[in-house]
């Protein structure tokens, strides 16, 4: 289907939404499977509607799709069985564990005879793991909040969660707009057109069904006012016709931002627009249609168009429907959008339920996108902390300091010299939750990676401003997450999340700039910042300057916000006088829309606000909490929370709004929430230490528990998430950002060398158990949740092991103590490529893994084929040889679209959904060996056995530049020797290993920084890889040993000889060809050898790590020396 299809069908469920057809609704919605409506399921999940909920889902995804659909279902179905033992119905609760569970047993037996076996209790709540199952109510509530969060990761609900932004009756305004456009291309238009059918064209011809009618007063109910004369009356004071040519921009008009002043009275509000320019390149998606008039060749305007000028309307009528000459708009409409809901006062959080002790005053809080019992508080002290509120505990805290003082500005250290302290003005996690920055009253930033429980990681330090830093937030400007900050200097400036590299720097403001807020509307993205002077402007992400020069009510200092959907802005501020002001923006005209009655006057400090549930306000104002619904200028209700709140207290809502956290005047944090988070909260708290570790910590097994943990599944990329630290070497003013690595003990005094292993007993080592035919291993992945190993063997089979969940193993992690199941499905199917009936030693194997573990993609000589990792079921079959696929790469924006290396030495860019070769990409003279894309710069890069590296756009395929690896003195190649590529966390230091060397280069220039040369007696590299942190380097030799180098200077850390890992056997040539590091745990690997084995290692829990660092890591910075090291002359 079209995108245009696409977007009818959304018009149809506006329009059904808006005429109250609501069976018709989702029913489409389930059909087209455009739209996954989430409040629909909730209403669906909270009356125990099973068999609708299923029906519904059906639309969308089907049980096998994928593991995240399989957990959906199965948790539905455990419900519904569980209800059904509850209510002491024991035939329905057979037939469901015979109808509905029994499809599961195949990939959980287990857990299948675990959930059969509750027939034979009285209670199934004296099962231990079910004893805290409460009512039906909250159990529905509690698998309604696990639900969301896998529909959320969910990939095949991707981008179907969100309906788009549309005004209202935008399917009725379409059609005006034709029967306006159809009506000026009539010969001879003629007054009063009558408007009898849509069947047909309108045509004022007499002898048409669809002409005019003659010449009356009367109105037609389906029409707009009924013009006086031939012709169409103008629709402003100054004669704007909508069908004459637009008038050329106005140099203040953004898309959406209209160019009228208020028509709401306001004393501090400038006539001027609160839009800005869009740059050259921006003006295509900022230019709106217009209706031809009777010359084809002249453009033609609709009412969308901001220069519109506006008539006086209905309560509730959008402008574009009402300024139609030809309206077919009852009047009476109230336009509901379709994505709205309902909500009552008792959705807010007032109910008082646990107080946190801080030690001292509250700056700044935000809960956790994804966990959202997880609290992160900034305070007067510079302290940061991270609370979890199921168990009342403070799992991570640290308190102010500057990481390299020594690398900071003359003011900053002469400010810390004075008085070494700073208060925290502003916490926020990124919308992933997978970093938080914080921005201090003194210069800098902290910019930390967030691993879980007490697992917090300094990522960047960036000196941003001189004086203080007021605000910080996240924005993805170019598909790139970055930091936005602003400070006492006036200015307000862009960085890299990844690098910590300055971006953009916002020059404008004549005031320390108080605040940020980044958005985008359509596809212009843009920040809006407000000073203490009162002022607001708004930037582009280019140089051009600012595009708004705006006055705040009561020229106040300002915070500015938008809903959670994205639609409405909203400001609070207070200004001088202490006088406060809450408004909402009318965007559409560019002036305060409302403004909200009920803020007190004050002696100081500036108000505090937040947006819940697109439909609420809440305000900290006199010693209390104050809210308002988003339509009605009156206060709604009040709450003191049972007292002890400051003047104005901070306060924060969770995503979901069930809970709100306030802070006190006693230096504490009272947490307040609404029904749900009440029986959240208190569901949590009777097992706090369970709860805690659900959240923050690896989870041993329940009974509710299919696959993995239920929130690996929200926060797998979370867990995965390690410190980015930036070692490329760039010129940059480390005064602007320095990344920082973790500081390590280190005794000078102590001579250091590399660690060498040479027993058993000196490591963790586990060969994994194998009954099929042995072959060696040619490719070797950990699955992206860490819990199972797939290797492919030269004979074209996969192999995959799959780690139990017990009291050994609580996570279900691989590991190298418990022994894993080397899996398959219950019917023997084994995952076998298509071998072309070429040999296995001319092949080149290769294969991809999906990102939610679901589909592998795998080559061994034949067709490409596409697994399903939970059936083994092959998918589909294509791209026959000849050309054979020797490399495969993921695009890592789209998994559709596949980097294919060939052994005829291109590399075809193929989208799977459509069958498609997009494009060939041709700069090698042999096969490809290697591709690795970069997130950051856009680029893919390849490497072929001709020992060359090509850079090519990842958006346009064009090739940057190339270059050919230098083989060392005395060292020959193998004519055929792969060349391999893997990106360093930062996505710009590119690995390159090469069975003579190993290489740092940087991207996309190819400078060489580093390269390391192995001594010859180990014999050729057979293959290496980053660990998960990219910390270190994991390189596997032809003589069977395994070393671990730094990863910022190439330097041994340690030396793992293969009588630490394999039988005695001298005669035996076993040696790794292959290895995979872990995704989560850096100093966890796995070799695959060419006997067809796979051996696990980790060092000794003791030891918690292979080796130490070499001396020039202990306090120093990584190296960027570019001059080649070689392991002679480490060891």
């Amino acid at each position: 289907m079209s995108s245009l299809s696409r977007e009818l069908v959304f018009l149809i469920l506006q329009f059904l939404d808006e005429e109250k057809f609501k069976d018709a609704v989702h029913k489409l919605e389930q059909e087209s499977g455009f739209y996954f409506n989430m409040r629909h399921f909730d209403e669906m999940v909270a009356a125990g509607e099973w068999d609708e909920v299923e029906k519904y889902l059906s639309g969308f995804t089907k049980v096998d799709d994928n593991r995240y659909s399989m957990k959906i279902f199965f948790e539905i179905r455990k419900q519904k069985y569980l209800e059904a033992l509850d209510k002491n119905d024991r035939p329905k609760a057979v037939d469901i564990l015979v109808k509905d569970l029994k499809v599961f047993s195949a990939f959980n037996e287990d857990l299948f005879k675990e959930i059969t076996q509750l027939l034979t209790l009285d209670n199934f709540r004296d099962n231990e793991q079910l004893s805290k199952y409460g009512d039906t109510k909250s159990a529905r509530s509690i698998m309604l909040l696990e639900l969301k969060k896998l529909i959320e990761a969910n990939p095949l609900f991707r981008d179907k969660l969100t309906f788009p932004s549309l005004k209202n009756a935008r399917l009725r305004t379409l059609i005006n707009q034709s029967l306006n456009w159809q009506h000026q291309l009539c010969k001879s238009p003629k007054q009063n057109p009558d408007i009898k059918t849509l069947f047909v064209d309108h045509s004022c011809g007499q002898s048409q069904p669809n002409g005019a009618r003659a010449p009356s007063p009367v109105t037609h109910p389906l029409m707009g006012a009924v013009p006086k004369s031939g012709v169409f009356q103008p629709l402003g004071p100054h004669g704007v016709n909508p069908f004459q040519p637009a008038p050329a921009p106005m140099p203040n008009a953004l898309a959406g931002w209209m160019t009228n002043p208020s028509q709401v009275a306001h004393p501090s509000a400038s006539a001027g627009p609160i839009g800005f320019t869009a740059p050259n390149n921006a003006a295509a998606m900022l230019k709106r249609p217009r209706t031809p008039t009777n010359n084809p060749t002249v453009d033609y305007q609709t009412a969308e168009s901001e220069h519109m000028l506006k008539r006086s309307r209905p309560f509730g009528v959008s402008d574009e429907v009402n300024n139609m000459p030809i309206n077919i708009l009852p009047g009476g409409f109230t336009g509901q959008s379709h994505a709205q809901s309902s909500f009552s006062s008792d959705d807010l959080p007032k109910a008082f339920v646990m107080t946190l002790s801080q030690g001292s005053a509250v700056k700044s809080m935000d809960f956790h996108p994804v966990q959202q019992i997880l609290l992160l508080v900034g305070t007067a002290t510079g302290e940061i902390m991270i609370w979890e509120l199921g168990g009342r505990e403070r799992v991570a805290h640290r308190s102010f300091k500057v990481w390299d003082l020594g690398q900071c500005s003359v003011a900053l250290q002469a400010s810390m010299a004075s008085e070494y302290s700073a208060s925290v003005n502003r916490v926020m996690w990124s919308p992933d939750g997978t970093f938080f920055g914080v921005a201090y009253s003194k210069h800098i930033v902290h910019i930390y990676s967030y691993h879980g429980g007490d697992d917090l990681r300094n990522h960047l330090e960036i000196e941003a401003h001189s004086g203080s830093v007021n605000d910080l937030a996240f924005s993805f400007p170019n598909k790139q997450i970055c930091i936005v900050t602003c400070g006492d200097d006036r200015l307000i400036k862009v960085w890299d999340a990844v690098s910590g590299a300055k971006q953009y720097t916002f020059d404008g403001h004549e005031a320390p700039v108080y605040s940020i807020c980044p958005h985008h509307k359509e596809n212009i993205q843009f920040i809006f910042s407000t000073a203490i002077d009162g002022k607001i402007k708004a930037w582009l992400y280019d140089n051009a300057g600012s595009r708004v020069d705006y006055d705040a009510p009561g020229h106040s200092s300002t915070t500015m916000a938008y809903s959670a959907d994205g639609t409405r802005l909203f400001s609070c501020g207070t200004n001088k006088e202490g006088e406060s002001y809450l408004v909402e923006w009318n965007e559409s005209e560019g002036a305060v829309k409302r403004t909200f009655i009920g803020l007190g006057k004050r002696a100081g400090g500036i108000v505090q606000f937040d947006t819940t549930k697109n439909r609420f306000l809440a305000a900290g104002d006199e010693f209390t909490i104050k809210f308002w619904e988003m339509d009605n200028i009156n206060m709604l209700t009040t709450t003191d929370a049972d007292g002890g709140l400051p003047a104005s207290p901070c306060l924060r809502f969770n995503k979901e709004g069930m809970l709100l956290a306030v802070s006190t005047s006693d230096n504490g944090i009272k947490i307040l929430a609404n029904t749900d988070g009440v029986r959240l909260l208190r569901s949590l708290e009777n097992a706090s230490r369970v709860a805690s570790a659900s959240v923050v910590k690896p989870q041993p097994p329940t009974l509710g528990s299919f696959g993995p943990p239920s929130t690996s599944v929200a926060t797998s990329f979370v867990d995965r998430v390690v410190p980015m630290v930036s070692m490329n070497g760039e010129n940059r003013n480390l005064v602007d950002a320095r990344p920082r690595a973790a500081e390590e003990p280190f005794d000078k005094s102590r001579i250091w060398k590399p660690t060498e292993i040479n027993e058993p007993s000196q490591c963790r080592s586990l060969k994994l158990p194998d009954n099929l035919t042995a072959a060696r291993v040619t490719r070797l992945i950990y699955t992206n949740s860490g819990l199972a190993i797939l290797a492919l063997a030269a004979n074209a089979v996969h192999k995959l092991w799959k780690w139990p969940r017990n009291e050994r193993n609580s996570t279900g992690k691989a590991n190298a103590t418990v022994v894993p199941q080397l899996w398959q499905p219950s019917n023997g199917t084994l995952m076998t490529n298509d071998t072309n009936d070429t040999n296995p030693e001319d092949t080149v194997p290769c294969f991809a893994l999906s990102k939610n573990d679901s589909y592998v993609m795998s080559a061994s000589g034949g067709k490409i084929s596409l697994f399903n990792m939970m059936t083994f079921k092959t998918m589909t079959t294509f791209m026959p040889p000849p050309p054979a696929a020797t490399f495969l790469a993921f695009h890592p924006q789209d998994n559709n679209v596949i980097a294919i290396g060939m052994d005829d030495s291109s590399i075809q860019i193929y989208n799977v959904r459509v069958d498609e070769v997009k494009t060939k990409l041709k700069g090698h003279q042999k096969r490809i060996t290697g591709l690795a894309f970069s997130n950051s710069l856009n680029v893919l890069i390849s490497a072929g056995a001709d020992s060359q590296l090509c850079v090519w756009t990842s958006d346009g395929w064009e090739k940057q530049t190339n270059k050919y690896l230098q083989i060392p003195a005395g060292r020959a190649a193998a004519p055929q020797a792969d060349t391999r590529v893997q990106f360093h966390q930062d996505q710009t230091q590119l690995l390159v290993v090469h069975e003579t060397q190993i290489a740092i280069f940087e991207a996309p220039k190819l400078e060489c920084l580093k390269q390391w040369v192995p001594r010859e007696a180990s014999g050729p590299i057979t293959h290496a890889t980053y660990s998960c942190d990219s910390q270190s380097i994991f390189v596997s030799f032809e003589d069977a040993s395994v070393g671990v180098l730094s990863a910022s200077t190439l330097r041994w850390r340690c030396r793992i000889n293969p009588t630490s890992y394999l039988p005695a056997n001298p005669s035996s040539r076993v040696h790794p060809l292959v290895i995979a590091a872990h995704p989560s745990d850096p100093n966890q690997f796995a070799l695959g050898l060419n006997d067809g084995a796979v051996v696990v290692l980790e060092p000794l829990e003791a030891e918690g790590k292979w080796g130490t660092l070499p001396p020039a890591e202990n306090g120093a910075g990584p190296s960027t020396s570019g001059a080649a090291n070689s392991d002679q002359h480490q060891r």
